[in-house]
């Protein structure tokens, strides 16, 4: 089993504080959501977590099975285990999904064989064709530009297209239903079901309970101020969609 714990965890952003000591424990298998208004720290969280270097980290802790991820570059946190759905994925014209994908998949098997000398163009083929099939994706996808003049629908699909090719231990989807319609986020949220697994943990992080609808979370937790104040079950998301965070902001005023 696998585990990423933060402890502690401070951020700063060009000065400002913006996490203010964030405790969290994530095990495979299990699905957490945090949830808060806008300005809350959740997106910093996440970005702090994959090593953006705008944001910070001034005191307290992250390690993913023991080993600190906070002296690691983003790459060398992605090739352990880490991964990171952007809420608005950058388009990258002339490199396309496929080549984009077998790069990254070759960089994470050599981080953990210096000798490996990559998967074979015919193997991944068969693997990408197997996890598109997975997500119900158009085989096209794979020869378009990464997501240059894709829909928010197409981008979102493509970055969990990312994370069933990776295979990553840990998963952080930083707020994956922006922008979509009911139906893309239908799509999307399927997407993430499909590939699932006891060997997988997933941290949602969303304003609104709607995508907790088709992705079913063990652990909700809201962000306040830059801290986790409240961690319940998924009734936690319903008391929020039905009351708002006025009640938590009475309850833990700055």
């Amino acid at each position: 089993m696998s585990e990423l714990v933060i402890k502690n965890l401070h951020v700063n952003v060009e000065d400002t504080e913006i996490l203010k000591g964030v405790d969290l424990t994530i095990k495979s298998g299990e699905v957490h959501a945090v949830m808060g208004p806008n300005g809350t720290g959740k997106s910093t969280l996440a970005y702090a977590l994959m090593g953006h270097p705008k944001y910070n980290v001034t005191k307290g802790k992250a390690t993913l099975n023991g080993q600190d991820l906070l002296n690691l570059d983003p790459n060398e946190r992605s090739s352990l285990g880490l991964f990171l759905a952007f809420q608005y994925p950058v388009a990258v014209p002339g490199v396309s999904v496929a080549n984009f994908l077998r790069t990254a998949l070759n960089a994470h098997r050599k981080y953990e064989d210096p000798e490996d000398k990559g998967i074979s163009i015919p193997d991944f083929r068969k693997k990408l064709k197997e996890k598109m099939a997975l997500l119900k994706m158009d085989q096209s996808f794979a020869g378009r530009y990464l997501n240059d003049g894709f829909s928010g629908g197409e981008k979102k699909r493509v970055e969990i297209l990312q994370m069933a090719t990776l295979e990553p231990k840990f998963s952080i989807l930083d707020e994956t239903d922006s922008g979509l319609d009911i139906d893309a986020l239908k799509i999307v949220s399927d997407g993430i079901n499909a590939i699932s697994s006891e060997n997988h943990g997933v941290l949602v992080i969303t304003h609104y309970q709607r995508i907790l609808n088709y992705i079913k979370p063990d652990f909700v937790h809201v962000m306040l101020h830059g801290r986790i104040v409240q961690s319940s079950g998924p009734e936690l998301a319903l008391k929020l969609e039905d009351e708002g965070y006025e009640w938590l902001r009475e309850k833990h005023a700055a």
